[in-house]
C-alpha cells in the first residue's frame, strides 16, 4: 500500500477502503507522507468525493489519532450538541443547565473561536475565576456529581483533523461536505457522548447558505455519527439574523444567564428547547417530544435551572461574586446606531454585523489574536420588527478598537422597508 495508488484511485473516482483510509491519516499524521502527497489527495477527494462509509472511516481514523474520551465509568446517557457556528450562538451555556435540571449528563467539550466572537470556552473565561481546564478525572467526576461539565478541548483530541484542516484552509479544498462532515464528526466521536444533537446553521451568517447545503451536511454528518454507534439527531436552524440580541463573549454570558432567568430572548429559548427536547428523549428523561419541549419550557420561564448554572460557575472556580453584578463585566464605553428612516426590519446582513463585533475585539481573524471579552453589540431590533428615524438598532459597546469600521458597517447592515416580515428558525430535523 502506497500514498500514490490512493491518490489515484480516489482520482478515477473509486472509493478507498478502510484500510487505505487509516494508511492515509495514520502517515500523514506522522510526517511519513507529505504535504504535496496529501494535498493530491484532497483534491481529489473534493472533486470526486466520498460515500458514508468512506466519511465515516475518515472521522473514525482521525478520531483515533489521538486521545478518545472514556466516559462509561459515568451512568447514564452522556449527551453532546454541536453548532456549525452562528453569530449569537450561545446555545450550550443555556442548554447546558437546562438539561443538567432534568438529570442529564451533559458532558462537554468546547472549543475557541475564530470569526466574529469566541467560541462557547472564551465566552466562559469572560467570567473571573472560571477553569476552562479540568483533568479528565476530574471532569467525569464533575459529570457524575452535578451532571454538567464544559471544558476545552484537549490538546490530544484529532490531532490528525488539526493538520489536514491546516493543509485544506491552504489548497481550496474547505468546501467539501465529507471533508467538513468527518472533521467536526471526528472531535465528536472522540469525546465520548452516547447521544449528540447537530445544530446546522442555514443563511447569510452561516457556512451554508441554502437548506439543501445545509441538509447535505447534516444528513452525512448524521450518518457517520450512526455508523459509529452513537443516538443522532440534526436540526437546520436559520441565520439569516444574530440568535438572541448579544454578540460577544461577555454580553453572551449575560444574555445566556437572563434566558437562565427566564428572561430570554424568544428564539434562544425556541432553539435551546428544540435540541434539549431531543437529547431528553435520548437520555430517556421524556417519551414525547411535544411534552419534552412542554417541561423545558416551563423550567426556562420560571428560571428553575439557574440555580444549576450557578453550581457550574462555583465548581469550576469561577467568581460568583461577579456573576451577581456580571453587567460589570461589559465596557461602559457605548455607541449607538441610529434608523435613518422609519419602517420594518426587513433584511439586515448578519455576516457584516459579525464582522463589526469582531473588529471591535470580540473575535479572531487569526488564532494567535488576543480577544477583548468586554466588547460587543446588543441589537435592539430584529426582522419584522417596527422602528421610528433616530431610534437605535443597535448599542455597540467598546475599548479603543475598531470603532469607527464597526460603525460604517453597520450603518450599512440592515433594511428598512414598509412591508412586515418574520423569519422561520427551525427549518427542517434529519434523523
Amino acid at each position: 500500500m502506497n500514498i500514490i495508488d490512493i491518490i489515484t484511485k480516489k482520482r478515477d473516482g473509486l472509493t478507498l477502503s478502510d484500510q487505505e483510509i487509516q494508511y492515509m491519516v495514520k502517515n500523514y499524521t506522522n510526517g511519513q507522507i507529505k504535504d504535496y502527497q496529501m494535498s493530491a489527495l484532497l483534491m481529489a477527494i473534493y472533486l470526486k468525493g466520498m460515500n458514508d462509509h468512506e466519511a465515516t472511516s475518515l472521522a473514525l481514523a482521525m478520531r483515533d489519532s489521538g486521545d478518545v474520551i472514556d466516559l462509561s465509568m459515568i451512568k447514564g446517557v452522556k449527551v453532546d450538541k454541536h453548532s456549525t457556528g452562528g453569530v449569537g450562538d450561545k446555545v450550550t451555556l443555556v442548554l447546558g443547565p437546562l438539561l443538567a435540571y432534568f438529570g442529564v449528563k451533559f458532558a462537554k467539550m468546547s472549543g475557541r473561536g475564530l470569526g466574529h466572537t469566541g467560541g462557547t470556552i472564551d465566552k466562559l473565561e469572560s467570567i473571573p475565576g472560571f477553569r476552562v481546564e479540568l483533568l479528565p478525572n476530574e471532569f467525569i467526576q464533575q459529570v457524575e456529581e452535578i451532571d454538567i461539565a464544559v471544558v476545552g478541548q484537549s490538546g490530544d483530541i484529532a490531532p490528525a483533523d488539526k493538520k489536514l484542516y491546516a493543509l485544506r484552509d491552504v489548497t481550496a479544498t474547505i468546501d467539501s461536505v465529507a471533508l467538513i462532515a468527518s472533521s467536526i464528526m471526528s472531535k465528536k466521536l472522540a469525546s465520548g457522548a452516547d447521544a449528540i444533537v447537530l445544530d446546522v446553521k442555514v443563511g447569510r451568517g452561516a457556512f451554508m447558505k441554502t437548506v439543501e447545503e445545509a441538509t447535505h451536511l447534516a444528513q452525512v454528518m448524521v450518518n457517520i455519527g450512526r455508523l459509529a454507534g452513537k443516538k443522532m439527531t440534526a436540526i437546520l436552524t436559520g441565520m439569516d439574523e444574530p440568535l438572541g440580541h448579544k454578540i460577544g463573549n461577555a454580553l453572551e454570558v449575560y444574555e445566556a444567564m437572563e434566558t437562565l432567568r427566564g428572561n430570554g430572548p424568544q428564539d434562544l429559548v425556541d432553539v435551546c428547547v428544540e435540541i434539549g427536547a431531543h437529547l431528553l428523549l435520548d437520555a430517556k428523561k421524556e417519551t414525547d417530544f411535544a411534552i419534552a419541549k412542554t417541561r423545558l419550557s416551563e423550567v426556562l420561564n420560571n428560571g428553575l435551572a439557574y440555580d444549576i448554572w450557578l453550581r457550574l460557575i462555583k465548581r469550576q472556580g469561577g467568581d460568583l461574586k461577579s456573576i451577581e453584578n456580571f453587567e460589570s463585566q461589559i465596557s461602559p464605553n457605548k455607541v449607538d446606531i441610529l434608523a435613518n428612516k422609519e419602517g420594518y426590519i426587513t433584511d439586515m446582513n448578519t455576516l457584516e454585523i459579525g464582522k463589526a463585533a469582531m473588529l471591535l475585539g470580540s473575535g479572531r481573524q487569526t488564532k494567535e489574536d488576543p480577544i477583548l471579552f468586554d466588547v460587543g453589540l446588543h441589537l435592539h431590533k430584529k426582522i419584522g420588527d417596527f422602528v421610528k428615524r433616530n431610534e437605535p438598532l443597535v448599542t455597540m459597546y467598546v475599548q479603543d478598537k475598531g470603532v469607527s469600521e464597526a460603525k460604517e458597517i453597520l450603518n450599512n447592515a440592515f433594511t428598512i422597508g414598509q412591508e412586515q416580515r418574520r423569519l422561520k428558525l427551525i427549518l427542517k430535523t434529519i434523523k
